[in-house]
């Protein structure tokens, strides 16, 4: 087992700069972490694909930027014969968020947005937008009580859904979103521009008025467009040049090279135990790689892989900065992993901040230190960074529908293998 994570770390030194001499220090210091406790985590990775809970997996762990724990297990493939790589390729959904998140305030940081902007200024739709309410009578759709912000998209306090509200679905379904969009944020099977979406997104009423309420849904998608009105350049071109080119993000894509096809993992489903292949198309394996390659979906729209999104992670724990390269001041990080939704994000002991759901209270998600932040994507993947124990925990896997518990999992059997705390408190073995 030791010698197998030895190899891993080895690969590493190319495709992962951030792990250089990874190799030994793996060897030589555990960083902190007892060896035969991580290996709990090969077993309990393992259980989960034996007992036909998952098809497959890759769970990457960095402490100080270095590789703690790599493994893959299962099958990228099974009808294929295809076994689960560490360069595996992911659909990662809403993990999107965060990178489009980071690019609207690098934006803000070269003063061509601010979070107090409305977002009519860049996408004129939204100057009166509508909400449609409860009534006694049924429902009742009415003005918005002020325009939508900047800040509000990205605090998902603008009362956006994914429209799949019963009272909205049909209004939304006539416009091609909501369920008429797979499960409601799917557009890589759309023929046309994110912002040609997002402009017809505006004339269908929200859920909430702006800033009473913490509804997800669309809220980072339109921001995809408004990266796109305020640097003059598509989203994907944003985000390539200005985040994962420089960050070596060699394997994040909206739409995966046809060469590549072989890296991506088959989607799979589970009902009632059973799992199996989710059938194609939007509510499946997506359009990813044949598909019109049009949309740029900020909030859903990215693939990559465990090494790559741990190193844009990396990143953001080390105040927006990696290998010499800054890409947003550590008082924005800051800011962006500091609650930023009040009350309104109602988790006890949780907050959300620019992007990212935060912890406040110990013990409010599972193991995870306070101020710990993270998310996931809708296809299972998950991630966790815990500055106060220089963690970045990745968990990927494509699995929807999914009712496995093997994501929440993953962070506490990484922390029960964590026995040197940067308190300087050794955990009892």
């Amino acid at each position: 087992m030791v010698h197998r994570r030895l190899l891993a770390a080895a690969t590493l030194l190319v495709v992962l700069p951030m792990a250089t001499h990874a190799q030994r220090s793996v060897a030589r210091s555990p960083l902190g972490f007892a060896p035969d406790r991580l290996a709990r985590i090969d077993r309990f990775m393992q259980q989960y694909v034996d007992s036909g809970r998952i098809g497959g997996a890759v769970g990457l762990v960095l402490r100080d930027g270095k590789v703690v724990y790599e493994h893959s297990v299962g099958w990228a493939d099974k009808s294929a014969n295809r076994r689960m790589g560490p360069d595996a390729i992911f659909r990662i959904a809403s993990q999107s968020k965060a990178l489009t998140s980071a690019s609207i305030l690098m934006l803000v940081e070269e003063g061509r947005i601010a979070l107090d902007d409305p977002v009519s200024r860049f996408i004129p739709a939204y100057a009166h937008t509508t909400v449609a309410l409860r009534a006694d009578t049924g429902r009742t759709v009415v003005p918005a009580k002020r325009r939508i912000t900047i800040k509000d998209l990205l605090t998902h306090t603008a009362g956006i859904s994914y429209g799949t509200d019963a009272f909205v679905a049909q209004r939304y379904a006539a416009r091609g979103l909501g369920p008429a969009a797979g499960w409601g944020w799917y557009t890589a099977d759309k023929d046309e521009p994110i912002c040609t979406t997002m402009e017809r997104l505006a004339t269908v009423p929200f859920v909430a008025q702006p800033g009473e309420a913490w509804v997800y849904g669309y809220n980072i998608d339109i921001l995809g467009c408004v990266v796109e009105r305020a640097s003059g350049m598509p989203l994907d071109e944003f985000i390539r040049t200005r985040i994962t080119t420089p960050l070596h993000m060699n394997d994040t894509y909206f739409f995966l090279p046809p060469a590549q096809r072989a890296r991506l993992v088959t989607v799979y489903a589970d009902s009632v135990g059973h799992l199996y292949r989710a059938p194609d198309g939007s509510r499946g394996q997506g359009d990813y790689v044949d598909g019109p390659r049009k949309s740029f979906a900020g909030g859903a729209g990215l693939l990559s892989t465990a090494h790559d999104y741990a190193r844009f992670l990396q990143m953001i724990l080390n105040h927006g900065e990696m290998d010499g390269v800054r890409y947003l001041s550590p008082k924005m990080v800051n800011l962006m992993t500091t609650p930023q939704s009040g009350t309104l994000y109602g988790n006890p002991g949780q907050g959300f901040g620019l992007g990212f759901q935060t912890v406040e209270k110990l013990g409010a998600d599972g193991l995870a230190s306070v101020g710990s932040f993270g998310w996931g994507g809708a296809y299972a993947s998950t991630y966790k960074v815990d500055p106060a124990e220089g963690l970045v925990i990745v968990f990927m896997m494509n699995q929807l529908p999914n009712s496995s518990d093997i994501g929440g999992k993953f962070p506490t059997l990484v922390y029960q293998a964590l026995v040197q705390s940067r308190a300087g408190v050794v955990v009892q073995r």
